[in-house]
């Protein structure tokens, strides 16, 4: 599909998140309203709100600075607090557009929902949903964080807090900007030349999709292990607004939290490592797919696609690890959900480097672009060349 079809699925569902994104923060206050409690325990209603609050325009109670002691001078300083919190906010909502549009776009471009790509296409841009708020997020923190009035006090630790808070929203908020974009796409990918598949050996294919996920089992089997992490957010001292960046290296390196089985029973360890076993296995299966799904393997493609295949394996081991927690009996059925999400910043670290490294390994397996050598189609037959039409 030429960007030229692209853009217009990829402008409906940045203003879909963006829009939704919007709701669910205007939908905060009415938590606030007096009866609340009596449709939702105070245990869900306090994790409603905190799902919803990174996207409300209006700031939690206290949260920004009243300036000096008293008179008019404390209050010029709230205003002026006041404007950067809403300032933030509006560059929270136009860099969710913008970064899921640039996701969207690519995506839609390289995997048009054509030939047997419309799962793929959907389940990707779902996954780039989280993504593009997490980034949104990252964006917009420093006017958050100023907003409050010690933005020079632990300034690492309050950015990782930001990154922490995207929630389950944004998941739930990207399947349906999925489907809505998969839809659009779909009508206006009719008419158009469909664009050959990739013809990738099996064989290198496999090898590529090994060597990406070892590099994503970085993170989950390595990194994660209680120790390692324990080191990463510890090792770091001195003094300065710097001093302090262990918990953002958590945030951005750290797909999970695990030890050793002494901590528990042996069936209840093996239980939740399976968790981290299936989360492999997705991103092995996605890797394995992704070069043959796309129209051309090019470095941008790789990059996000390998991006999506680690969120998809995030969700799938929170989703089973939803069914093995036994805690929604005390804390509430929407704690249950409470984890959806997390862990996208390192996934984006760790995919990016996943489908470079897949790229590489395909590569040097001798597998070129179809930009590079002519490619054999699904028939067996060379396609016949194709105008540069902004493909």
């Amino acid at each position: 599909m030429t960007y030229r079809r692209a853009v217009i699925p990829a402008l409906v569902g940045g203003l879909l998140i963006t829009l939704l994104l919007w709701w669910a923060g205007a939908s905060e206050q009415a938590l606030q309203l007096r009866g609340t409690t009596s449709v939702f325990d105070i245990q869900s209603v306090s994790e409603l709100r905190g799902w919803l609050a990174p996207w409300s325009y209006d700031p939690p109670t206290g949260s920004l600075s009243d300036g000096a002691a008293g008179g008019d001078t404390a209050l010029t300083g709230g205003t002026q607090y006041a404007d950067l919190y809403s300032t933030a906010m509006q560059i929270r909502f136009v860099a969710v557009f913008v970064f899921f549009l640039a996701g969207a776009l690519l995506l839609v471009h390289r995997i048009p929902p054509t030939r047997g790509r419309t799962p793929a296409t959907l389940l990707a841009l779902w996954a780039w949903g989280p993504v593009a708020a997490t980034l949104a997020l990252t964006v917009s923190a420093p006017w958050l964080i100023a907003s409050g009035g010690h933005g020079s006090y632990r300034v690492l630790p309050q950015l990782a807090g930001v990154l922490a808070s995207s929630g389950p929203v944004t998941v739930f908020a990207g399947l349906l900007t999925a489907l809505l974009t998969v839809l659009v796409a779909h009508l206006t990918a009719k008419g158009a030349e469909p664009l050959p598949r990739q013809s990738v050996p099996p064989r290198a294919a496999r090898l590529a999709a090994s060597v990406g996920t070892a590099v994503v089992a970085l993170s989950v089997v390595i990194l994660s292990y209680q120790s390692v992490a324990a080191w990463i957010q510890t090792s770091f001292g001195g003094e300065g607004l710097l001093s302090e960046p262990g918990d953002l290296l958590r945030q951005w390196l750290l797909l999970g939290a695990w030890t050793g089985p002494a901590t528990g029973s042996l069936g209840d360890w093996l239980l939740y490592r399976a968790v981290d076993v299936l989360m492999l296995a997705v991103v092995w299966w996605a890797l394995r797919l992704l070069p043959g799904l796309l129209t051309r393997t090019t470095v941008p493609a790789m990059a996000v696609g390998a991006v999506c295949a680690t969120v998809l394996g995030l969700l799938a081991s929170q989703v089973l690890h939803m069914a093995i927690d036994d805690t929604v009996d005390v804390w509430g059925p929407v704690y249950l959900f409470s984890k959806l999400g997390n862990g996208v910043p390192a996934a984006l670290t760790f995919g990016i480097l996943a489908g470079l490294a897949a790229l590489v390994t395909l590569r040097l397996a001798g597998v070129r672009d179809a930009g590079e050598s002519p490619e054999v189609t699904d028939t067996g037959e060379a396609p016949s060349p194709v105008p540069n039409s902004g493909t």
